[in-house]
């Protein structure tokens, strides 16, 4: 089996699947592949159908099952320095390289490589794939993937996201909301930058105000939490501005994150920066000229994993593998949207996420045979 699934792992990752672009080559291939198997297969599009989710069900078509959950799209290599080409599986001794070799398209080619074992089976509960896009942009498909699943006759119990954890059990993870700031300014001559409205210099300061409420919350951290850091933080990742050193900048935009933990009013705490931007810089802009602006737009609020709702989810994991310990990451995953929607849900699924979103991405051999070993293991879980 684990030839077929290093078959399969080359195959996938030979869809440059990218976050935000079209996804049907990928979605194609699984989804003929499923049928192969005589599946049924629902897609979940987005608004302009270019995008798609993957659901289908192996066995009785009842209440109380499984969902094996994955994306089926990768972060960008633009700017990495890869030895290899990104988009062909190269295997070097027990290294498998390639762009989602880790996360999370080895767990997917796991899956997809188990359903002859779902299949022979004699699988009392039903075991659900749901595959998703864009998970690594904040997780844009799942609203529309829970709609579908919503819509079903029967209800699914637990869920388990593949993501990479080293084989070890996740119940709880971080949110986050990814935000980008536009500001306008005014631009006028260098020589008399006071008559102008530097969109940059508004940009520091809001800056300056978001890592100051981010050293707050660092220093109240989260007492015996199992998080590293155990507070919630902010991280400022681009910027862009200005036309030229000899003018004030008539335009500015940063994109940022905040991953709360789960939990924390995330509501209130942007909310406050949102208040220091329209009470306190954008007046004195507006005073120099009233065309300033500053807009501050939440693209995606991602939820956290709550490990209220995980017990279910952690015990079937418990009696597949006999682990009993119970970890806290801070990267998010589609578990918070499940959590959200009322299922039991758990992060569980081979590899490193040290190795993710990194060039020369890699899982090895020996990860992919404890997928498939686990997998196996599942099966004979939902036939009991």
């Amino acid at each position: 089996m684990l030839e077929k699934t290093v078959e399969i792992l080359a195959r996938l990752i030979s869809f440059p699947s990218i976050s935000g672009k079209p996804n049907r080559d990928i979605t194609n291939y699984i989804k003929s592949y499923l049928e192969g198997y005589g599946l049924e297969v629902e897609v979940s599009p987005n608004e302009n159908a270019a995008q798609v989710n993957i659901f289908a069900t192996i066995g009785p078509k009842i209440s109380g099952g499984l969902i094996l959950n994955g994306h089926t799209d990768v972060v960008p290599v633009e700017g990495q320095n890869w030895r290899s080409d990104p988009f062909m599986l190269k295997k070097i001794d027990d290294r498998l390289y390639g762009r989602g070799s880790v996360d999370m398209k080895g767990f997917l080619a796991c899956v997809l490589a188990s359903i002859p074992t779902f299949k022979s089976a004699a699988l009392k509960r039903p075991i659900h794939l749901a595959f998703s896009y864009d998970e690594e942009t904040g997780g844009l498909g799942m609203p529309h993937l829970l709609r579908s699943i919503s819509k079903m006759d029967y209800k699914p119990e637990i869920v388990i996201v593949g993501e990479p954890t080293e084989m070890e059990l996740v119940t709880s993870h971080k949110g986050g909301d990814e935000m980008r700031t536009e500001i306008k300014g005014f631009e006028v001559h260098s020589c008399n930058p006071p008559k102008g409205v530097s969109a940059i210099s508004a940009a520091v300061k809001l800056i300056s105000k978001i890592e100051g409420i981010g050293l707050r919350l660092a220093k109240s951290p989260y007492h015996d939490s199992l998080f590293d850091p155990p507070y919630s933080t902010f991280n400022i990742g681009t910027i862009r501005g200005g036309v030229a050193r000899n003018a004030t900048a008539g335009w500015c935009d940063f994109d940022w994150e905040f991953r709360p933990m789960p939990g924390e009013d995330n509501v209130a705490i942007i909310s406050e920066i949102e208040e220091y931007a329209h009470d306190s810089l954008l007046p004195e802009m507006k005073a120099i000229n009233s065309s300033a602006e500053i807009n501050i737009i939440t693209e995606v609020s991602a939820p956290a994993l709550d490990d209220y709702l995980s017990s279910k989810a952690a015990s079937f994991i418990s009696k597949v593998t006999g682990k009993n310990s119970r970890n806290a990451v801070s990267f998010g995953t589609d578990a918070g949207y499940f959590c959200d929607a009322g299922y039991s849900a758990v992060v569980f699924g081979p590899g490193s996420i040290m190795r993710a979103h990194a060039p020369d991405e890699f899982i090895t051999l020996k990860e992919l045979n404890e997928g498939l070993f686990f997998l196996r293991n599942v099966a004979v879980q939902m036939s009991t």
